[in-house]
């Protein structure tokens, strides 16, 4: 079959990464880099291994002159929105990093406009893409009705640049894999969130580095977040620490072994599942898939603005001290949306919205 050919937009930290993983598939082909430095869009090219793959600034102009099939969006998340948009109007199905864009606003905004163009926006929520989380919640799916699910996280990385300048940096770019993964372990969505934030005093951050928070999810199930990014020694996994507490039992996973469930005293042996690859290998393998089958993929954004919405609730609970309703974020980001909203087709989308969270649930695959 031939290989689909891609353009990618990024070539900074996070795009080198996917570049070579993207030289590493034999399913796709880079036919070039976006980047409004050159230098790093050349450089991205050296470090794809070959030279000669063509660079611009300008993502349709470049899409154009190469034949790109599809895009990937490695580029910061204040420019989530505005490359995945110019892609999708280009008629180029997207496959972005997290988180889908920088506030559920803007999220909202590109789950239309892929409804208004027919195209796929799939989102790259990586650690999804873990077979040792997908054998977490087959364990968790022998418990018995679940009472709670909890998350410790504890790194202390010095990334440099971005990130460190960021405002509430853990809970937007880091603590936003763990809310996805609560989700996909307890295949239930967020109700509600209070969630305090802070920055210790020998923070090498200049936001929030440290959150904890609870989440009420349906069925009044509660997930617990405690996460700190400035948390040297005895650190856990990028992965965190998850323990789900059942009827029957209770599920252990380390995030980096195989998890575990005990059931009373007797060890879970639960049926295993298919292998769904590694982190954005993974991500990119079920977005080619998508593409070639029309298949709604698991990280479509109608699926993932969710995820994003639990972190923008918990961080409006850090700011008024207040139980914050998921529901109540989703309709204020659709007002938001549709009063910014410049283009036509996407707006009338919007407006045959009724329930934010039906119009999200109903593009949603069944896992």
């Amino acid at each position: 079959m031939t290989a689909l050919r891609v353009l990618q937009v990024g070539a900074g930290g996070m795009g080198r990464a996917w570049l070579g993983t993207v030289a590493a598939d034999p399913d796709v082909e880079l036919v070039g880099i976006v980047d409004l430095d050159l230098d790093a869009a050349r450089a991205g090219a050296e470090h794809a291994g070959d030279p000669s793959i063509p660079v611009g600034t300008d993502l349709t102009v470049l899409a154009a002159e190469t034949g790109a099939q599809a895009v990937l969006d490695i580029t910061v998340p204040v420019a989530h929105h505005p490359v995945t948009l110019q892609a999708l109007h280009a008629g180029l199905p997207v496959l972005g990093e997290k988180p889908a864009a920088q506030t559920v606003a803007e999220a909202l905004s590109l789950a239309a406009a892929a409804e208004a163009t027919g195209k796929l926006f799939m989102v790259s929520q990586s650690r999804r893409y873990n077979d040792q989380l997908v054998a977490f919640r087959q364990h968790v799916r022998g418990l018995g009705a679940i009472g709670g699910l909890g998350t410790r996280f504890a790194k202390a990385p010095h990334f440099g640049g971005f990130r460190e300048q960021m405002d509430d940096v853990l809970l937007l770019d880091m603590a936003i894999h763990a809310f996805d993964s609560a989700r996909y372990v307890l295949e239930r969505d967020p109700v509600s969130v209070y969630c305090e934030s802070w920055n210790p005093s020998w923070s090498w951050y200049r936001g929030d580095a440290a959150a904890a928070a609870v989440f009420a999810f349906e069925d009044d199930i509660r997930y617990v977040y405690d996460g700190s990014w400035c948390a040297p020694g005895a650190e856990t996994s990028w992965n965190g620490d998850w323990r789900a507490s059942g009827a029957v039992g209770t599920a252990l996973w380390d995030g980096d072994h195989d998890p575990s469930s005990d059931l009373d005293g007797t060890a879970g042996t639960p049926s295993s599942a298919a292998s769904v690859g590694y982190e954005i290998a993974g991500a990119l393998t079920s977005f080619v898939h998508a593409v070639r089958s029309g298949e709604t993929p698991d990280g479509e954004v109608h699926g993932n603005v969710m995820s994003l919405a639990m972190v923008e609730a918990a961080i409006a609970s850090t700011r008024t001290g207040q139980r914050i309703v998921i529901d109540e974020v989703l309709e204020r980001a659709h007002a938001e949306a549709l009063a910014a909203e410049r283009h036509d087709a996407v707006r009338d989308r919007l407006a045959t919205w009724g329930s934010v969270r039906e119009a999200l649930s109903a593009s949603v695959p069944t896992p």
